[in-house]
């Protein structure tokens, strides 16, 4: 019977000896083994270095180089801002040199593009074989905007500050100049913290109030943008606007509608009874006070005048010369003489 004991049993430890004999035929054996190792890893760079290499000149030859790739069409969306000279001016194309197309980084022309500001988004894509294909969006301007110190008979002009609907200023560039001739002026308040800067988005609540303004006179006119000279707000509480004909209209920062309408029907009655308003407060609904230009001339009235056509002269006799009758001839005698002068 085999008895069972708690005590561990181990087995004996070995000592193994571990010997290393170099000799010159091993030594050569692993110097063989690096060497073919290391040629095999530099067949294998010399191999990729050769394909990068044929890559790239055949992409050369291929498409960098060939003068079917080379640039010959601008294609432009129709807008109001810049045209295809523009576009390339703006990316830094060179149109006399001819660039090939894939030389052209579509991308960063959109990003040169969107630096302009006035536009609002640009693309840019390749067409082949020889186009490049751009798409912007321009800013649609709401509006001048000038400072509280600015001669305003100077604010519309080339370069002068337009505003879009989102509140960014941008300069006015030729092409709008023409069209924007009509827009009112935005007149803001000076600001240390937020000067008027080109490109940036305005965030000012007086720049709210005036587009509001703006927004309920269009409604009650599509012809409101012709007739208002500027906007501003002149205080907490109330804002001005002043016509083209100078009338100058005190509005409240809320009811616009109810105000707008109330302004059209004061004009449209100063222009039936040939006066002019110097001043209106529109801020009452009632009895809405009023001041009356002291030089203001009734326009002239067309007075109607009778023309009398002009009377034909009678006609006058014209006296003819006639042969006098020899002595002794008579007048039956004259005429036969000459009826044979005839035959």
């Amino acid at each position: 019977m085999k008895r069972h004991t708690t005590r561990s049993r181990r087995p004996p430890r070995l000592s193994v000896l571990q010997a290393r004999v170099h000799t010159p035929r091993s030594f050569w054996f692993s110097f063989k083994k690096v060497t073919w190792r290391l040629f095999q890893l530099a067949c294998l760079i010399a191999g990729i270095d050769g394909g990068v290499w044929v890559y790239r000149y055949g992409s050369q030859k291929l498409f960098y180089q060939n003068p079917q790739f080379r640039l010959q069409v601008i294609t432009l969306n129709p807008n109001p801002v810049i045209d295809e000279r523009g576009v390339a001016a703006a990316a830094g194309i060179d149109l006399q040199a001819g660039p090939n197309l894939f030389a052209i980084d579509a991308k960063e022309v959109a990003r040169k593009l969107r630096l302009l500001p006035a536009i609002a988004t640009a693309t840019a894509e390749r067409h082949l074989p020889d186009t490049l294909a751009v798409n912007v969006t321009p800013r649609l301007p709401k509006a001048w905007i000038s400072g509280p110190t600015a001669d305003l008979t100077n604010v519309r002009r080339e370069g002068g500050m337009l505003v879009d609907a989102d509140g960014v200023a941008y300069p006015c560039p030729l092409v709008l100049l023409k069209s924007c001739a009509t827009l009112p002026i935005i007149v803001v308040p000076a600001s240390g913290s937020q000067p008027l800067s080109t490109g940036g988005k305005i965030e000012r609540p007086e720049v709210g109030h005036c587009f509001q303004l703006l927004d309920a006179a269009r409604a009650a006119d599509p012809d409101a943008l012709q007739w208002i000279e500027s906007v501003r707000q002149v205080n907490d509480w109330s804002m001005l606007l002043v016509t083209r004909h100078g009338t100058a209209a005190t509005f409240g920062l809320g009811d616009h509608a109810r105000q707008m309408a109330s302004l059209r029907a004061a004009l449209d009655h100063a222009s039936e009874k040939c006066y002019v308003i110097a001043t209106i407060n529109l801020i009452p609904k009632y009895n809405i006070p009023i001041t009356l230009r002291d030089d203001a001339a009734p326009p002239p009235r067309a007075i109607l005048v009778s023309i009398k056509e002009p009377v034909a002269p009678p006609p006058r006799a014209i006296p003819v010369a006639t042969k006098e009758a020899a002595p002794g001839e008579t007048r039956r005698s004259r005429d036969q003489k000459n009826i044979l002068k005839r035959n």
